[in-house]
This record gives C-alpha cells, sequence and structure tokens, in this order.
C-alpha cells in the first residue's frame, strides 16, 4: 500500500509543487527590487525551528547582510516575480530523505498571505497546528507529514477556499475531524492517516480523489454518500463498521483498503471488477459469496499487479471464477465450499496469477492433474481444507498450521446440507 500511496501523491503534489516558469527563474542581483514584506515571518520561523545533526536547510537563511533579500539566497522559498511576497515555502530538505528539522511552527506563517503551498520535511516538529493558517486564502497546498505534531486539527482549515491537497499524515493528531473538512470544494487529496484521530467519518461532499484515513481510531459508518471521483480510498486499521453499500457507485476507484475493521454484510457485487485492481478488504466481518462473474471478459481482465484480499471474513458458498486471473488472491480463512474452479488452476499455469492463499476454508478439490505441476513462480496454499491437496504446504504461511486437510468430522457430506 505505500508504495501506491507514494507514486499516487507524488504525480498529484507534482501539479502543484513544481513552481510556474515565471517564479522559478532567478532573480537578478543587479535588478533594483522593492522591499520584502515576508522579512519579519522568515526571522519568527528560524527563531522557531532548526536543523537537526546532518540537516543544513538554514544554513543560507543569512539575516545579517545589510538589506537581505532572501528571493535571491535562502533555500526553500519561491517568491512572487516582484520578489516582494513568498508564494511556496518548502520547509527542510526536498529530497525528503534528510534529518529534517526540530523545533514549532508559529503562528506567524499566517502573516504569509501570497503562500500557494507549505510543505514541511518530515522531522521531529513538535507543538500544534497554528489555527491561523486559515487566514492564508491562496493555500492550495498544505504538507506537514512524518513529524510529532500535536492537538486537533484546527477547524479553520475547512475555510480554505482554494485547497487541493491537505497531508497531515504520521504524526500525533487528535480529536475529530473538522465537520467541513471533507466538503471544501477545491479539496481534491485528503490525507490524514497515521494520526490518532476518532469520532466519526464527516460528510464528503467535495470531488475527493484520494482519501487516506488509515490508522486511526475512527469508528461508525461509512458516509451514505462519498463522490464518484475517488481513486483511492483507504480507511483501514480503524474501528468502523457497518455495511459498505455506499462504495458501489464509485466506478472511479483504483485502489480500496478497508483491512481491519468491522464492516459486515456481503461484499458489493459492484466492487468485483477489473479497473479496481488493488482490494483490501481482509480481517471484516464480511459475509455472503463470491459472485458470478458477468461476462467471460469480467474473469481475465484482472492485470499485473492485481491484488485482492478477502481473508479472515465469513465468505459462504462455493467460489466463482470472478478472481480467477487476479495476480495476488487471498481468500483465506473463510467458510468457501466446494471444489475450485478451473480457471484458477488455468491462469497459475499460463503465470497470471502468482499466489493463491485458500487455506482454512471447507473446499473439496483443486483440478490439478496427477503429474502436472505449476510454474515455480506460483505460491499456492491448500491446507487445512476438505480434500487432500494436490500440492505441499511449502509455500503456505506458518499461520495455516501443520495439518495438511480438515477432520472429515468438519467437512460437509457428499450429497448433504453441509457440515
Amino acid at each position: 500500500m505505500a508504495l501506491h500511496t507514494s507514486h499516487f501523491l507524488t504525480l498529484l503534489l507534482l501539479l502543484f509543487v513544481a513552481p510556474p516558469t515565471s517564479l522559478a527563474r532567478p532573480l537578478s542581483r543587479h535588478r533594483r527590487w522593492p522591499p520584502f514584506h515576508d522579512l519579519p515571518a522568515l526571522r519568527s520561523l528560524k527563531d522557531s525551528l532548526t536543523d537537526l545533526p546532518g540537516s543544513s536547510f538554514f544554513s543560507t537563511w543569512d539575516f545579517s547582510l545589510p538589506s537581505p533579500n532572501p528571493c535571491l539566497s535562502f533555500s526553500g522559498l519561491t517568491c512572487s516575480p516582484d520578489g516582494r511576497r513568498i508564494t511556496i515555502l518548502s520547509l527542510g530538505d526536498s529530497s525528503l530523505v534528510g534529518p529534517g528539522l526540530a523545533g514549532f511552527l508559529p503562528e506567524s506563517l499566517s502573516s504569509l498571505t501570497a503562500l500557494t503551498q507549505l510543505l514541511l520535511s518530515p522531522g521531529i516538529v513538535t507543538g500544534s497546528i497554528p489555527p491561523r493558517l486559515g487566514l492564508l486564502r491562496d493555500l492550495r497546498v498544505l504538507s506537514l507529514p512524518r513529524n510529532r505534531l500535536t492537538g486537533p486539527i484546527p477547524p479553520s482549515l475547512a475555510f480554505l477556499p482554494n485547497l487541493h491537497t491537505l497531508d497531515l499524515s504520521y504524526n500525533q493528531l487528535s480529536g475529530f475531524i473538522p465537520a467541513h473538512l471533507p466538503s471544501v470544494p477545491s479539496l481534491r487529496v485528503l490525507v490524514l492517516s497515521n494520526n490518532l484521530l476518532s469520532g466519526h467519518l464527516p460528510p464528503v461532499s467535495s470531488q475527493l480523489l484520494h482519501l487516506d484515513l488509515s490508522r486511526n481510531h475512527l469508528s461508525g459508518l461509512i458516509p451514505s454518500y462519498l463522490p464518484p471521483s475517488l481513486r483511492y480510498l483507504s480507511l483501514s486499521r480503524n474501528s468502523m463498521w457497518g455495511p459498505i453499500n455506499s462504495l458501489s457507485p464509485l466506478t472511479e476507484l483504483a485502489y480500496l483498503d478497508l483491512s481491519i475493521n468491522l464492516f459486515s454484510g456481503p461484499v458489493p457485487p459492484l466492487l468485483f471488477r477489473a479497473s479496481l485492481s488493488s482490494m483490501h478488504l481482509q480481517w471484516n466481518n464480511f459475509s455472503g459469496g463470491v459472485p458470478v462473474p458477468i461476462d467471460h471478459s469480467d474473469v481475465i481482465s484482472y492485470g499485473p499487479g492485481s491484488v485482492v484480499d478477502l481473508s479472515h471474513n465469513s465468505l459462504t458458498g462455493e467460489l466463482t471464477a470472478v478472481l480467477a486471473w487476479v495476480e495476488s488472491l487471498f481468500l483465506n480463512n473463510n467458510h468457501l465450499t466446494g471444489p475450485v474452479p478451473a480457471e484458477y488452476v488455468d491462469s497459475l499455469k499460463e503465470g497470471h496469477t502468482r499466489m493463491l492463499f485458500l487455506q482454512h476454508n471447507y473446499l473439496t478439490g483443486f483440478p490439478l492433474d496427477k503429474g502436472n505441476t505449476l510454474p515455480d513462480t506460483a505460491a499456492v496454499c491448500l491446507s487445512y481444507n476438505c480434500m487432500v491437496p494436490p500440492i505441499g504446504k511449502e509455500a503456505c504461511p506458518t499461520s495455516a498450521g501443520s495439518q495438511l486437510s480438515r477432520p472429515s468430522s468438519q467437512c460437509p457430506v457428499p450429497g448433504g446440507r453441509g457440515r
């Protein structure tokens, strides 16, 4: 999941982090520039933040020069064409691999009213997010991830009229998600993962593309409406519950992670489609069966890199062929019955499926003829089902246990009504 998130956010942020050509050109040292308006705020920033050992970000911030113009020499700044205002402030090593900064974010940031982007590299910056950042009416990107920020998310951020991207992930923020934050009309990327946020997910009315609230303490239901524009949704590792029928209309969704929650009910059939190439629903209370494919093309259209994880639920009934061509498929620890469809074996033989975990179900057959083998690249686990598997346990995780088959007393009687 981390690779998907990083790649997606990088593409989106590049649209807004890369300054326009006119702003990126170096300012001439021979031109006489008007007074620099934002100098007091920069002084306050340097008093509030410091380089961690190994970082040299502030080494260029020299206020001892007579009439210094930070646009000419200070790292991390992009200025307006007239050289009077800061439009982009990137605090810390822009490569995101340096040691970062320590300290706290001062209220004086709110005086940088021409800012369109405020970016903080990973470090150990502590304290709260200044509520007066809500005064930065031109702000489009606010990215403060992987630090040690605490306290609530300021409700004032929900009133930034041009906010496109908000990333506050990997901090120690607590309290509720501000009620109006997911409804900022211009908001497209909202990442609040890996914090201590609680309460319910507020209504979402903005045309979000990317919503990541994973690894918090959220509870309650998924809102009855989510924007059909969503392409990435992660609510994993919370305490949310209830059905997920409201996800059916999300036809643009390519990545879904609801793992390790308390969701229940059937998995909507419309989620079983090739365009939703990463679906992680493991460790919930889902019931019902795997749907029958709508047509043959739906069976074979899952592509390279596709992942579907429905393990550790309460799925029942016979396994259908709808997931036969997923590259990595996890259906273990359910209550599936009957034989495994031949399409799954075909996909393994042809190299489309590379990982197939079906252990700890009640499956009765796997159609691999005696003497046939699977490619060395295929990892298949069939242990603890109602059959003698035609392959060994070499690919099985240790959690599969040592027993190759279920005791017959737990298995359906042929022609009977079940276990």
